[in-house]
């Protein structure tokens, strides 16, 4: 086990190098000059060549690449520049490893905003993967345990039409109507847990976390429904039967436990989605999740803040999978993890 764990991990540590190096060819490639960008508005050609030299962007791509590993490992000076840096040392910032980047136009390391927006996506994620494994899990029991009957139908018709609905129509709908018009609900907005304590953060996270769970849940129903349907047709499980065991135990301790495996896999790709941001949930609710940031980012093409993001949610990414692998063998006794 453990030596399939360090082999998992070394494997995630040289994706993650390709994820960036992937990366810094892709902005690189474009023909936009971030440069331009991270001086701000009427930058004149020589400040668009101080601020070139100073990010280092006046590199080749590869060295730019070999730089910002660096910095990930031991820290890095900002500006790059060492002549810019003497000249004015009052205005060198540094930045801990793994430094991700300096965003210039917010005059901010990328991981001191990392560090603010993460904490929001984070709540938003796992509030939104209770949600969704609760219901989904749930009512595709019962859907898989009524077949045929109306009630299944009902939940599987529910289902389909909750997943036809885009993100952005039911978070509009549920901000707009539910929250300010109707006044059914309190208007959503995030209160970190340190301040208002845990019920004023969680009250705050429901609403958008209900949007995120709801498409969600409506795949998961399907699946659960599904799985549950197969698993119970399986040999085992018919002599359990046989045996006379409960259906509550043939149930829970042999269907549903083979159904959960591809369900992990499934809830540990979408959890790792959202913590890298849900851009479409937190634009409407105007929650600082990374989802906003990597907006945001994007419109003002702050290539460093944009980089940063999406190594940290590759990150998540690669580390779900090692979880998801590991708890294979724990769910399912037939797996083994070799």
């Amino acid at each position: 086990m453990w030596a399939y764990i360090v082999r998992r991990c070394f494997v995630g540590i040289l994706l993650l190098l390709a994820l960036t190096l992937v990366t810094f060819t892709l902005f690189f490639a474009s023909p936009v000059d971030p440069a331009r960008f991270a001086c701000g508005k009427n930058c004149t050609e020589e400040q668009r060549a101080i601020t070139s030299k100073a990010l280092g962007y006046d590199q080749p791509p590869q060295k730019q690449w070999v730089d910002f590993m660096k910095g990930v490992a031991v820290g890095r000076d900002f500006p790059v520049d060492e002549e810019q840096r003497k000249a004015a040392p009052e205005q060198v910032t540094h930045c801990e490893a793994p430094c991700l980047g300096f965003s210039t136009l917010n005059q901010r390391t990328v991981n001191e905003m990392i560090a603010e927006y993460a904490p929001v996506s984070i709540s938003l994620a796992v509030v939104a993967l209770v949600m969704w494994l609760t219901g989904g899990i749930l009512f595709g029991i019962l859907a898989a345990v009524t077949k045929g009957s109306f009630l299944d139908r009902g939940i599987v018709g529910l289902t389909l039409l909750a997943y036809a609905f885009p993100t952005f129509f039911i978070a509009v709908f549920m901000l707009k109507y539910v929250a300010i018009r109707w006044d059914v609900i309190p208007y959503p907005y995030y209160v970190p847990i340190a301040e208002g304590g845990v019920f004023a953060w969680l009250g705050g996270l429901l609403v958008p976390a209900f949007v995120l769970a709801l498409v969600f849940m409506a795949g998961y129903v399907r699946m659960t429904r599904a799985f549950v349907l197969e698993s119970m047709s399986e040999d085992y499980v018919r002599t359990a039967k046989a045996k006379g065991l409960p259906a509550r135990t043939v149930l829970g301790k042999h269907g549903l436990r083979a159904a959960l495996t591809p369900l992990v896999t499934m809830a540990g790709m979408d959890f790792a989605g959202l913590l890298g941001g849900a851009i479409i949930t937190e634009s409407v609710f105007a929650y600082r999740g990374l989802g906003l940031l990597t907006l945001q980012a994007s419109n003002a093409y702050d290539l460093p803040t944009i980089i940063g993001v999406v190594v940290v949610a590759g990150a998540f990414v690669i580390v779900a999978n090692i979880v998801v692998d590991i708890l294979y063998g724990v769910i399912d006794p037939r797996v083994r993890l070799a």
